[in-house]
């Protein structure tokens, strides 16, 4: 596989999966949040929109890089929401596959946030889970994009069904799509109103 992409709602357990996928497929691994601290000029009227911008580029940017140096199995993943429906554009003609990791159990991905919020730091907003949570599960599905409900499984049960799902998955590199219609999706940028 060229790329693998995870998405979903916080405490889901996309960085949880990609580690290891990353270390199972001897591939890459690639986090938005890995992009250097940059000054936002003083100029710049919307600095959430300006920062989510420069930091998706920059993650395009690798992306291209470590396919053109001949490496395979790149996972990325925790860049916004609403980038996901820009994938099958970005990516069309090459083999990825996007997993969407949702949880139809909101319970669980909450004590999921809670508990990473108090043993590793990190997101703690559970009211937000249901809403993201309804956002991703409910949309339709992308061209490449598999969905797996991790409600009631362990951490190993997710990977042996994403490994499943990679190893056996033939990507289309030919399909008619257009960008969706951005309300279906999330962003953390408050001034795009889609949060």
């Amino acid at each position: 596989m060229d790329y693998i992409f995870i998405i979903g709602p916080s405490a889901v357990g996309k960085t949880t999966l990609a580690k290891e996928l990353y270390k199972h497929y001897n591939g890459v691994y690639l986090e938005q949040s890995m992009v250097p601290e940059f000054m936002i000029p003083e100029n710049v009227s919307d600095i959430g929109i300006y920062e989510e911008q420069l930091c998706w580029e920059n993650v395009l940017l690798q992306l291209k890089f470590f396919y053109d140096k001949g490496l395979s199995n790149i996972v990325a993943l925790d860049f916004d929401d609403v980038r996901t429906r820009e994938l099958p554009l970005l990516f069309k003609g090459y083999n990825f596959v996007t997993l969407k990791l949702v949880s139809s159990d909101t319970n669980q991905t909450k004590n999921q946030m809670i508990h990473r919020y108090y043993n590793e730091g990190g997101l703690y907003i559970p009211d937000y889970v249901e809403r993201a949570n309804e956002v991703i599960m409910s949309r339709r599905l992308l061209p490449n994009e598999v969905q797996i409900d991790i409600a009631g499984k362990t951490k190993e049960d997710v990977l042996k069904e994403a490994i499943d799902i990679i190893d056996h998955f033939k990507p289309l590199t030919e399909y008619e799509y257009e960008l969706g219609d951005e309300r279906n999706y999330l962003s953390w940028v408050q001034s795009r109103g889609l949060v």
